[in-house]
């Protein structure tokens, strides 16, 4: 098959750091999946005066072992002087609990919004959606089945140009156009048409971060517009995917399959009648792992392997990257984010792109909703799989919506 744009040999940088990227998150995710996790360690209380603790308590109280009644002074029976002295003030006789959770800007790892007041939500039920006062994202909470429940326990990348969600990007290509060897393409319009929803789950249901096992479905059309040419669709790819779904703590993983097949526009095709249609499909089942190294930051990696190619692709891709951006319902205000991610795959001789997004982004407070707006700049080689061999170098601005 004829490459309209031999993909540039210094572009293959981008495997390297593709495959870097995706054996870290690979060996993090299997070192994260090994770890038993601690139970946390007990809010201790100073005993009643005369009364001695056992060494190791068991989990239930002893008869009778209680908190003695107040008084002014403050604990019956003690001075203040022989109360033991807590680190944090305003908390005499309590020995706090270890700050849990990652550390990191403040910026980007914000506490919780507070529950609204039954003026503004009256039906809500205490508990149900906004954990107040729980700082702690990865901590265990009881597990039920669940159908259609309202988030994911694997969210899609960010900056990847074939993740389901709705979004669109308008941006300037300082390459040729497909149909030529030279020029500037000018400008273009993508957009994705899709989402990632979960249909059936075991496990927990809290606001962000759901643990346990997930089913999902996942699916877009991901169009291209020519606005410098009366708007003439020139190509759209089609994906549908079942992930199977597995998270524990800060680290996830997922089993997945996904058909994607490549097609031209009718109108680009009778603009251009010589060129050379490919009929590119992929059938692939793939093997991701993402973990949350910070509350705020995200590394993640893939294999995926085609059982049935057709139209030059070829079985093998690898993808991974690295994201920043604020875990907890961010109010109106929004906060910023950051995302990289690297593509390589075996029929561009492990070249592949690279996609860089930032700028503002929204979280909703009942879900993990998110809106976003910014930046967006991709090197390498284009998406849209009926140009699978054309290079971009391409900028420009775009929204995305994930649900």
């Amino acid at each position: 098959m004829k490459r309209f744009h031999p993909f540039p040999p210094r572009a293959r940088w981008i495997a390297l750091a593709t495959l870097w990227l995706s054996v870290c998150a690979l060996l993090l995710g299997m070192a994260a999946g090994a770890k038993a996790q601690s139970p946390e360690t007990p809010l201790r209380l100073p005993p009643p005066a005369g009364t001695a603790l056992p060494p190791e308590p068991s989990p239930q109280l002893s008869p009778g072992l209680g908190l003695p009644p107040l008084d002014d002074a403050g604990v019956s029976g003690a001075t203040p002087n022989s109360l033991p002295r807590a680190s944090s003030p305003g908390l005499p006789g309590i020995d706090p609990l270890p700050p849990v959770g990652g550390a990191g800007p403040v910026v980007l790892d914000m506490p919780y919004e507070p529950l609204p007041s039954a003026s503004d939500d009256g039906y809500l039920i205490p508990g149900a959606a906004f954990p107040e006062g729980f700082d702690d994202l990865w901590a265990s909470r009881p597990w039920s089945w669940q159908l259609m429940p309202n988030n994911l326990i694997y969210t899609s990348y960010l900056a990847g140009p074939k993740e389901p969600r709705f979004g669109t990007v308008w941006y300037d290509d300082t390459t040729p156009p497909p149909y030529a060897t030279t020029g500037h393409e000018g400008w273009l319009w993508d957009s994705t048409l899709g989402g990632r929803v979960s249909i059936a789950r075991y496990g927990s249901d809290p606001v962000l971060h759901p643990q346990g096992f997930e089913v999902q479905i996942e699916g877009a059309a991901f169009v291209r517009l020519d606005p410098q040419d009366d708007r003439d669709l020139r190509s759209a790819d089609y994906r549908f995917g079942i992930p199977l779904v597995y998270g524990v703590g800060r680290w996830q993983t997922k089993l997945a399959y996904y058909h994607n097949s490549a097609h031209l526009g009718d109108e680009f095709m009778l603009k251009h009648p010589t060129f050379p249609r490919i009929n590119y499909v992929r059938d692939c089942i793939v093997w991701g792992n993402s973990y949350y190294l910070y509350d705020w930051m995200r590394l993640y990696g893939e294999v995926g392997w085609a059982f049935f190619t057709a139209g030059g692709a070829e079985p093998w891709e690898f993808q991974g990257g690295v994201e920043l951006i604020q875990a907890r319902p961010t109010g109106g205000r929004g906060a910023p984010f950051l995302a990289v991610n690297g593509f390589s795959r075996q029929e561009l001789d492990w070249g592949g792109n690279v996609c860089v997004q930032t700028g503002w982004a929204w979280r909703g407070r009942r879900s993990e909703k998110l809106y976003r707006i910014g930046f967006e700049y991709l090197y390498g080689s284009d998406p849209q799989y009926e140009f699978v061999y054309k290079n971009q170098n391409r900028a420009g601005i775009g929204m995305w919506y994930d649900y």
